[in-house]
């Protein structure tokens, strides 16, 4: 059973749940508000003197291989001279697939340069992956980190983590500061103990499937509570955690006790241990209450984490399930290719094609060795079906071969690989066309797994737990849920670090500022990003009426991830499985900008322009509009953008090809608008109905004004004839203002640069 209360919950004694009108009574509701964990640890790292607007500071840093050397050459670009925190450079994701020759390898000498020149720390291709990495190595009660993944989440193991654009990250590296207004926190009160068959995907897809579509936990902080947290491991507890993500909230955080403290002791760290709590009133914005007890294995059909359903009750209404995903999946994808489940029903059961057992989700010592219990001593068969198993760190496949956990797998068929999070973004085990797996990792987008639309693909992604998934792999591929699995004692854990002695590069302090960087022959500077005019016109390029577009759909991953050195060479890849066609429009709208910097009147080589800028000036005020003072740029049209990745290339594609905005009724996240505002871009809201459509031109008038004031834009549809709309942008802090004002943040920080050289000359 899971609960969603109404209003705001007062926590006693972190067990009595007491209703806000109660106990307000009965407490002081402003102290309890700092009763929580996250105030806390919020407040040790706000650098303002107000809790109502952090300004925060981070204790590490984390990237992988997509999104490090960009997030370097923009703070190499910004001054960047060593690294001030610990700064992790993982290479997990552009590993095991050679796409582009040389350009991957290319990157991890970047990456390993970098770390010997500004002092990182550098994990090489297959060691680990990200996130397992951090938990074993950096994680650590009271700590915040930021990463340049959605998934950074440690709060099962006491530290406030959050995942953001690479912007942020780069403020960090400036010593700069990460601004957000305190958030709401939310209570997630865990009660009883799961089933032994129940894992941690399980518990996970529940609360997921409770909360994503009503916004119950968006941008928030989900603090872990009550008696329940006892029942889990610490494994356990990092699998729900990571996967706190896709609930769309800002972070989490959990209560610590001496499993906690086991857990980093058995990981040679037992100082980073402190005892995290709620005081004795602690008031909450909201609570889930789970009561684990009630928890069933479940399944996330495509094409989301919260389209979650019990395995069961698949299998007992199992085409008029299969007949709403399908017809679901159309609104996604249209009718490009066919999407066909139906077809999947064999006897009466769903016939999947492919398992996995994967990354920072599955990839757990724990969560494989729960499955090697129900595959030992069976077969996963010599059809159609596979099994593929990715233990997520070397010290976690040192374990696993030590206790003889990968020969028992092995001898089933299923295959074993190394730490690899391609499963998860479409770069590892693309399934044939037409199939359907099963996957313990984080996440079953449209084409995520590596179909590739376009061209006539489509395969499809259902997220289920290890446990299950290796009970569906001995049933021939027949969904199956996991039933008896015998209790086994993960309270300490066999880590042996020495891998990473060997071959991880710890430069944290050491920086080296005469090496050089290695740059492979893909590895691009970013282009320049001119500032905002006063006026703008931007042609729609792009209209998306989805009800949620994620960032895997505004840039894909796969075998796109490995561009993403080079702005320039990504960018063609922007929406690709979405609109084909958005990357030439807005190529030809952004040449008559090229030109306008250049000084070139751009109506001298546009006739359409000629038109529209004769309807402009039958407004009152604009009858003497310069071309030449008014930035032409694109912008894109979605209800409700950026859920996912944290990817920064999302909004950075569209700005190097001449992306000035984006238009929506709302941003699904936090980061995805941030990473807007960081690459100059401009966040406008816009509640109505778009009465505009792709082709069309917007003219926006004093936009700068209105960026400095907080007001709302009239801006004009230029069309057959011209239509009012009001735009609005929503609160910016000061910094964000001046970064949109100055075309990026690149921009910004090379100002700053400027007027430091010449205040040295003076």
């Amino acid at each position: 059973m899971i609960k969603l209360y109404d209003e705001g919950v007062f926590l006693i004694n972190g067990t009595e749940i007491v209703d806000k009108t109660e106990g307000e009574k009965r407490y002081d509701l402003e102290k309890a508000k700092e009763g929580t964990i996250s105030f806390s640890i919020l407040k040790d790292h706000n650098t303002s003197d107000s809790m109502a607007k952090l300004r925060l500071k981070f204790d590490a840093l984390t990237s992988h291989d997509i999104t490090f050397v960009g997030i370097i050459q923009t703070s190499r670009a910004s001054g960047l001279i060593k690294f001030p925190v610990p700064y992790v450079l993982t290479n997990c994701h552009n590993s095991l697939c050679a796409v582009g020759g040389t350009i991957n390898a290319d990157d991890h000498m970047f990456g390993l340069s970098a770390a010997k020149k500004y002092g990182g720390i550098y994990v090489p291709p297959n060691i680990a992956v990200i996130h397992q990495y951090m938990r074993e190595m950096m994680a650590g009660c009271g700590k915040m980190i930021l990463g340049s993944d959605s998934h950074t989440r440690y709060g099962a193991l006491g530290t406030m983590a959050v995942g953001e654009g690479g912007g942020e990250l780069v403020k960090q590296i400036l010593s700069e500061t990460y601004d957000i207004g305190y958030p709401e926190i939310v209570a997630v009160y865990l009660d009883g103990k799961p089933h032994p068959n129940v894992g941690p995907q399980d518990i996970a897809l529940a609360i997921i499937g409770a909360v994503f579509k009503n916004g119950y936990v968006a941008n928030k902080v989900m603090e872990f509570v009550g008696p329940g947290i006892a029942n889990l491991h610490a494994d356990y507890r990092n699998g729900i955690d990571v996967m706190t993500t896709e609930t769309a909230c800002l972070s989490s955080i959990w209560k610590t006790d001496e499993i906690t403290k086991n857990f980093l002791k058995d990981h040679h760290r037992e100082d980073d241990y402190k005892e995290l709590k709620p005081n004795e009133s602690a008031y909450y914005d909201g609570m889930i209450y789970v009561d684990l007890a009630t928890i069933k294995p479940m399944i996330a059909m495509p094409f989301h984490p919260s389209n979650a359903y019990e395995i069961d009750y698949v299998n007992n209404n199992l085409r008029e399930v299969l007949e709403e995903v399908e017809a679901r999946g159309r609104e996604l994808i249209g009718d490009r290719v066919k999407f066909d489940l139906i077809s999947k029903i064999k006897d009466g059961k769903l016939q999947v094609d492919q398992g996995i057992i994967a990354g920072c989700a599955g990839g757990t010592y724990s969560s494989i060795r729960d499955a090697a219990q129900i595959l030992k001593g069976h077969s996963c068969g010599n059809d159609e079906y596979s099994l593929s198993v990715y233990p997520s760190s070397q010290p976690v496949m040192m374990a696993l071969v030590n206790e003889g956990v990968i020969s028992d797998i092995m001898a089933t068929g299923a295959t074993i690989k190394s730490a690899f999070c391609g499963p998860c973004f479409g770069a590892g085990d693309a399934p044939a066309n037409g199939a359907l797996s099963i996957r313990h990792t984080t996440r079953n987008f449209p084409n995520r797994e590596g179909s590739k639309p376009g061209n006539g693909q489509i395969s499809s992604v259902a997220l289920m737990d290890a446990r299950s998934v290796a009970a569906t792999s001995i049933n021939g591929g027949r969904l199956t849920p996991a039933t008896e699995l015998k209790e086994l004692d993960y309270s300490h854990y066999p880590f042996d670090d020495s891998v990473y002695k060997s071959r991880v590069y710890n430069g944290f302090g050491a920086a080296d500022t005469a090496k050089a960087l290695k740059y492979g022959p893909n590895i691009k500077d970013w282009p320049t990003m001119s500032a905002l005019t006063d006026n703008i016109l931007l042609e729609v390029t792009a209209l998306i009426e989805d009800p949620v577009t994620t960032t895997d759909e505004l840039i894909p991953s796969g075998e796109a991830s490995s561009y993403r050195s080079n702005p320039l060479g990504l960018a063609e890849f922007t929406l690709s499985r979405r609109d084909p066609e958005y990357v030439g429009r807005t190529k030809e709208n952004y040449k008559y900008e090229l030109e306008r910097q250049k000084g070139v009147d751009p109506q001298n080589i546009s006739s359409k322009l000629i038109k529209i800028y004769e309807r402009i000036r039958t407004l009152t005020g604009f009858e003497n509009i310069s071309a030449l003072n008014t930035e032409i740029g694109s912008v894109i049209y979605a209800i409700k953008p950026g859920d996912g990745s944290a990817r920064e290339q999302a909004a950075s594609c569209q700005r190097v090809l001449g992306g000035v905005a984006n238009i929506a009724k709302e941003y699904a996240t936090k980061r995805y608008r941030s990473n807007l505002i960081n690459w100059g871009m401009i966040p406008f809201i816009f509640k109505g109905t778009p009465k505009f459509k792709v082709g069309n031109y917007i003219f926006i008038p004093g936009i700068i004004k209105a960026i400095d004031e907080g007001t709302d834009i009239t801006a004009y549809i230029i069309g057959g004839y011209i239509k009012e709309m009001v735009l609005s942008i929503g609160e910016l802090t000061d910094e964000e203002k001046e970064i949109i004002k100055a075309g990026s943040l690149i921009n910004v920080n090379k100002k700053k640069n400027l007027m430091n050289e010449l205040n040295k000359i003076r």
